[in-house]
């Protein structure tokens, strides 16, 4: 595919460890337009392999990852990079040690930058006490590397690779949320009967037609229980415990969501006001509006969410719906 005829494409250079493992990973993945392996931000102008296994010359082994923002997304693609590496290792990947295999996530434009820091933040917090490695940085220089190491796997099947085979499968069959985005809605408006008998009429109301539920009377307003709070439609995990206050305004308050990518936000000018719509990234849904009236200390943001575009999960049920890796984000 000629890259310059894609007006979606982006590009990610991401080190973890032998570069072959991570190339071959990547190339399976739907979306994916290309894929290079090289050495990056190298102290030494376009180094040699001997050179860089040397320690000496500062590049990382790197994959550069070229691909379609409109089919798969940087943070879809960062979660299958963090499958593949071990992210609490310091210089060490597989039975590779040195600076050269050390783990990094190198961007060439802001946006990408800061969608790299909060996934490694959302991560950290994840990870408590662990300290990730993963270092994320702008790219300074990436120097191809040798043809022999261009597509290794492709053509030595049985070469050595750090990155656990089953991944390999799973890239090759992974549907990106924008493909499954596509069939839900689809399947919804070929069955939107299905949906309403699913929903209660508020449920339907609000979430298909950004009605708003009565304040004060609504399911969540004054729950503050521990878990999570899910869309209603998806099951998608949007909101925790631990980032909702007490605001006065008889629905549920949230100071941010649990990723920013799993909502999405639009100008609203309806009833003569100027406000922004917040709508569930997965499904569509209208769920409420945000705010900048929150609390300072939390980032100054108020989402008000309709409970009728909510799910609620206690935490003591999270892990058997599936929800277990995000039961640190609901707090102590």
């Amino acid at each position: 595919m000629d890259v310059h005829n894609v007006a979606t494409a982006a590009e990610i250079f991401l080190a973890g460890g032998c570069f072959w493992g991570i190339q071959h990973l990547m190339a399976l993945l739907p979306g994916v337009i290309s894929t290079q392996t090289g050495y990056a931000n190298s102290a030494v102008p376009n180094p040699s392999y001997r050179e860089v296994c040397t320690g000496d010359t500062g590049a990382a082994e790197t994959v550069k990852v070229t691909y379609d923002a409109d089919v798969i997304s940087l943070p879809e693609i960062l979660e299958i990079f963090w499958q593949a590496i071990d992210p609490y290792s310091l210089n060490r990947q597989g039975g590779d040690h040195g600076t050269q295999y050390r783990t990094g996530i190198y961007v060439t434009d802001r946006p990408s930058g800061e969608a790299v820091v909060r996934f490694l933040q959302e991560k950290q917090q994840l990870s408590g006490q662990r300290r990730i490695m993963v270092e994320a940085k702008r790219l300074k220089n990436f120097y191809p590397a040798e043809d022999y190491h261009q597509d290794y796997l492709a053509n030595n099947p049985g070469g050595y690779c750090h990155v656990d085979l089953n991944l390999f499968k799973a890239a090759r069959a992974y549907v990106p949320l924008s493909v499954r985005k596509t069939m839900e809605l689809e399947a919804d408006g070929a069955d939107d009967a299905a949906l309403r008998s699913r929903l209660t009429p508020m449920q339907y109301a609000v979430t298909r037609h950004a009605a708003t539920e009565p304040p004060f009377r609504n399911d969540y307003w004054d729950n503050f229980e521990p878990g999570i709070y899910v869309d209603i439609i998806t099951g998608e995990p949007l909101f925790s415990s631990a980032d909702k206050f007490e605001s006065g305004c008889g629905w549920p308050a949230f100071s941010r969501p649990i990723s920013e990518d799993l909502i999405s936000e639009h100008s609203d000018l309806s009833h003569g006001m100027q406000r922004t719509e917040v709508k569930a990234s997965g499904s569509d849904s209208h769920l409420g509006h945000v705010f900048p009236d929150g609390p300072s200390e939390s980032g100054g943001l108020r989402y008000c969410i309709n409970s009728a575009a909510l799910r609620f999960i206690p935490r003591s049920r999270m892990a058997e719906e599936g929800y277990a890796d995000l039961i640190p984000l609901t707090g102590q």
